[in-house]
């Protein structure tokens, strides 16, 4: 499942959201892949995404913009940093497509996927250069804004 890079999580630095969900990992990694997809439940409701553009590959794009519900955007790019079909999606603002170095790196995100009788152990890790990133994101509402994307993602893909 990987490609040698040995992550080994830091609770000072990284937040992490791990639930047991009722659809398989291909289902959730098709949500995640696919930009017609991932734009129906990548942000918490009644956030929206409003542009969604993907270059599945390593250094390729990942670029959203997040609306939110009085109108204003907030763009995100970066880029793909690991590819496991239907287990592992790595992907970073740190750093952006064909990976040049960006201006303001924000964090890196890992969702690791593992079949299980129930469906996925889904596992997505927010991971921060310095403790204070790692603050601004748990105080931004990771785990609520995480877990009710998640929440949207399995509801979603339960209509395909």
């Amino acid at each position: 499942m990987s490609n040698g890079v040995n992550f080994e999580l830091n609770p000072e630095l990284d937040l992490v959201l791990e639930r047991v969900v009722d659809v398989s990992p291909e289902l959730i990694w098709k949500a995640w892949t696919e930009a017609e997809h991932l734009k129906k439940w990548f942000v918490p409701a009644p956030w929206t995404i409003s542009e969604c553009e993907l270059d599945l590959r390593l250094g390729g794009m990942c670029r959203t913009v997040m609306r939110s519900p009085e109108g204003q955007e907030f763009p995100n790019l970066g880029c793909y940093l690991e590819i496991v079909p239907n287990q592992k999606l790595v992907f970073t603002d740190a750093l952006l497509p064909g990976f040049r170095p960006s201006e303001k790196p924000f964090f890196t995100a890992m969702v690791l996927l593992e079949k299980v009788e129930t469906g996925t152990k889904y596992t997505a890790i927010a991971i921060h250069r310095d403790a204070e990133g790692r603050k601004q994101h748990e105080e931004m509402g990771f785990a609520e804004g995480w877990g009710k994307c998640l929440d949207q993602l399995v509801e979603y893909v339960k209509t395909f």
